[in-house]
């Protein structure tokens, strides 16, 4: 029998190779590029804990590059893995990279069974192409579609790719505000996938789970066609740091809503911040989120083993 790439990578994923597999990393004060403080999180994370979104971008992969992102290298992140102490991550196709994997693709080798991806592509791309990305750890197609002015993809794509990607047991990944969300609610609620909503589905902060798009998301994920990532909290707030309290009632409203349909992610490096946020910070929020250590380590832990094919933990 032929071993392929992907049933390679599926087998190292069942017997957890690699250290950060088998027991999770201690967080340590670490300096890490735009990131606010050193200090690790309070809060430990379980082994086998996900940081299902961040974003690498290395100018190894694109000659113009854009100083202005410099420190996102994976090895950049790291960093922030060791200050966290998570071992999983899932990386996001950034845009300095637009349609070019190479660095994606990378890093992921670099992570093996620990991590996962999430690309970007156009209805021009090949099926040859799809199943090079998918050998090579890529599990979802982004579709960020929030703001149109530097936007690779549109929402009128997204069902014809969807229908692709079925068979290969990927997602799609949508980055949309909240009215967006409820204008494409027919086509959302007819993929042949399952649907990911980036940052807690960009609902207005004055409204929060008021907001229609709560609802479409909400059934969505009650069929269990839909997953939310609880993410961006600066991104869902008017606010503010420390505590976000208005990014906060949609997280809980979330975690009220469906704990088994939910994971984590840091959004490092935080490409949208003019001022750094403070990721042990963002991290320790993710307890106040979830309000009990079971939720916690079901949404680091066994959701995303579920939503990415991970190697499954004990329970906590």
């Amino acid at each position: 029998m032929t071993l392929t790439r992907r049933k390679l990578f599926q087998a190292m994923s069942s017997i957890g190779l690699g250290a950060a597999a088998t027991s999770s990393l201690a967080g340590e004060a670490t300096d890490v590029p735009h990131s606010a403080g050193t200090e690790p999180p309070k809060a430990k994370a379980p082994a086998g804990a996900c940081d299902a979104h961040l974003h690498i971008a290395d100018p190894r992969f694109r000659p113009d590059f854009p100083k202005q992102f410099g420190g996102a290298t994976f090895q950049d992140y790291r960093k922030l893995q060791r200050r966290l102490g998570v071992s999983r991550a899932v990386i996001v196709q950034t845009k300095i990279h637009g349609v070019d994997h190479a660095c994606l693709l990378d890093a992921l080798r670099q992570l093996g069974p620990n991590g996962r991806g999430v690309g970007v592509v156009t209805p021009d791309v090949d099926q040859t192409e799809l199943r090079r990305l998918d050998a090579g750890g890529i599990r979802g197609l982004r579709f960020s579609v929030w703001n149109p002015a530097d936007a690779f993809t549109t929402l009128d794509m997204v069902e014809p790719l969807a229908r692709r990607i079925a068979d290969l047991g990927w997602h799609v990944q949508i980055h949309a505000l909240g009215d967006q969300i409820v204008d494409a609610a027919d086509i959302l609620s007819r993929l042949p996938c399952p649907i990911v909503f980036d940052h807690m589905g960009r609902l207005p902060p004055a409204q929060g789970p008021d907001h229609p798009a709560f609802v479409v998301i909400s059934r969505l994920m009650a069929k269990e066609k839909a997953w939310v990532k609880l993410t961006g909290a600066y991104l869902n707030t008017e606010k503010g740091p420390p505590d976000y309290p208005d990014a906060t009632r949609i997280a809980q409203a979330f975690v009220s809503e469906a704990p088994e349909r939910l994971v984590w992610g840091s959004d490092w490096p935080h490409a949208t911040e003019k001022v750094p946020p403070d990721d042990a910070r963002l991290f320790d929020l993710l307890g106040a989120w979830a309000g009990d250590e079971a939720t916690r380590w079901r949404i680091l832990v066994d959701n995303p083993e579920r939503l990415y094919g991970f190697a499954k933990k004990a329970s906590a």
